[in-house]
C-alpha cells in the first residue's frame, strides 16, 4: 500500500498546465539535432549544383578583381563586396531555410506551439551553486554521460562500417582529374554522412522515449497532493483568491512574530531584508523571515523596535533571499559569510551589555 507521500499518480491536467507554463516539457536536443541535420543533407543533395555555380560566380569574380583592380577604382570597393556577399548569400539561403524550417517543426512537433513567456523570466534559485553541483555531479550528469558515449559508440560504428567499403574506390581516384575527384569525393562523403544522421536519428528516437518516460515519472503527485487539488478546483474562483489572500497574510504575520526572535537582520537596504535565528538545537542558522521591498522595511522596522540588530550586506542579503526558504537552514556554501556576520553581532551585543 502505497504511503501519502509516495509519488504514486499520474499528473492531473492542472499540473501539467502550471508545468508547461514554466517550460517543463519532454524534448529531446538530440532528436531537434538530428532533424535539422537530415533536412540539412536532403537540402544539400537538392541545392547542391545551385549553391556550387553560385560559390564559383563569386570566386570567379573575385580573381577578376584581383587582376584587375582598375575595376574596383571605378565601381567602389562597397558595390564589388556587396555583389560578391550578394552571390554568397544567395548560395546559403536555401540550406539557412531548410535548416530552420526543419527546426520548427522539430520543435512544435515534440511540445506543441505554446510559447511560455514565465520560463525566460530570471531566477535567483537557478544560480544555487548546490543545485548545479547536483546537476554536474549527480544521476542525471552519469546518464547524460552514458548517452554520450553511447551516441559516439554508434554513430562512430556505423561510420566506420560505411567508410570502409569506399576506401579502395576512393584510393583508385589517386591522379583524377579535380573536375571528377571533387564530385566523386563529396558523393561518396554524402552517402557515409546520411548513414551515420539515420543512426543518429534513430538514437534520437530513444532519447526523445527516454525524456518522455523521465517527464512523466518527475510529474507523478501523491494521493494528497491529487485530493488537494480537486479541492481547490471545486471552488470557486473568489474563494480561491480569498483563501490565497489569507494564507500569505497568515504566513506574512507568522514571519513577523518570528522577527524579534531572530539574532540579525541582515538587509540589501535598499530592497531585501532577511532575519536569521541561531540555536545550538540547529546545526546551521535558520531563515525565520524574509521579504523584499515593503515587507522588507516591516521586517526591519519590527527588528529595530526589538532590538535586533540590522545589518547592511547585499551580497548576502541576495543570496539568503533567493536561495533559503522561512524555516530551512542556510547552506553550506553560506555558512562563512554568516559565520563572520553572526561573529559581528555577537561582538556589538557584547559590547552593549558591558557599556
Amino acid at each position: 500500500m502505497a504511503s501519502g507521500g509516495d509519488k504514486t499518480e499520474k499528473a492531473t491536467p492542472k499540473k501539467r498546465a502550471d508545468a508547461r507554463q514554466k517550460g517543463q516539457v519532454a524534448r529531446s536536443v538530440d532528436l531537434n539535432g538530428a532533424i535539422v541535420l537530415l533536412a540539412g543533407l536532403l537540402g544539400l543533395s537538392a541545392f547542391a549544383p545551385m549553391m556550387v555555380e553560385r560559390m564559383e560566380e563569386a570566386m570567379r569574380t573575385t580573381f577578376m578583381l584581383v587582376a584587375t583592380p582598375s575595376v574596383v577604382a571605378e565601381e567602389g570597393l562597397a558595390t564589388v563586396l556587396g555583389g560578391i556577399a550578394e552571390s554568397t548569400a544567395i548560395a546559403a539561403l536555401p540550406m539557412l531555410v531548410v535548416c530552420t524550417v526543419a527546426g520548427v517543426v522539430a520543435s512544435v512537433g515534440q511540445v506543441g506551439f505554446k510559447p511560455s513567456p514565465q520560463a525566460l523570466k530570471p531566477e535567483l534559485k537557478k544560480l544555487n551553486p548546490v543545485s548545479g553541483a547536483k546537476h554536474l555531479f549527480g544521476t542525471h550528469a552519469l546518464v547524460e554521460a552514458v548517452k554520450g558515449s553511447l551516441k559516439v559508440t554508434v554513430v562512430g560504428a556505423v561510420t566506420a562500417y560505411a567508410l570502409l567499403p569506399e576506401i579502395e574506390d576512393l584510393a583508385a581516384l589517386v591522379g583524377t582529374p579535380p573536375s571528377v575527384l571533387l564530385p566523386q569525393i563529396a558523393q561518396t562523403a554524402l552517402r557515409i554522412i546520411q548513414r551515420a544522421a539515420l543512426a543518429y536519428l534513430v538514437l534520437a528516437i530513444l532519447d526523445y522515449a527516454y525524456q518522455k518516460w523521465k517527464f512523466e515519472k518527475d510529474l507523478k503527485m501523491d494521493k494528497q497532493e491529487v485530493k488537494d487539488e480537486h479541492k481547490q478546483q471545486e471552488l470557486p474562483g473568489e474563494v480561491k483568491g480569498a483563501q490565497r489572500r489569507r494564507a500569505r497574510e497568515l504566513a506574512a504575520q507568522r514571519m513577523m512574530d518570528d522577527v524579534p526572535t531572530a539574532d540579525v537582520v541582515v538587509t540589501n537596504p535598499t530592497h531585501y531584508s532577511v532575519a536569521l535565528r541561531y540555536s545550538p538545537e540547529h546545526p546551521a542558522p535558520v531563515v525565520v523571515a524574509k521579504g523584499v521591498d515593503h515587507l522588507a522595511f516591516k521586517i526591519r522596522e519590527v527588528a529595530r523596535d526589538a532590538g535586533v540588530l540590522v545589518v547592511p550586506d547585499p551580497p548576502l542579503a541576495r543570496s539568503l533571499y533567493g536561495i533559503v526558504e522561512v524555516g530551512h537552514a542556510i547552506p553550506e556554501e553560506l555558512y562563512q559569510g554568516v559565520a563572520e556576520l553572526l561573529a559581528y553581532v555577537y561582538r556589538v551585543n557584547a559590547q552593549e551589555a558591558r557599556a
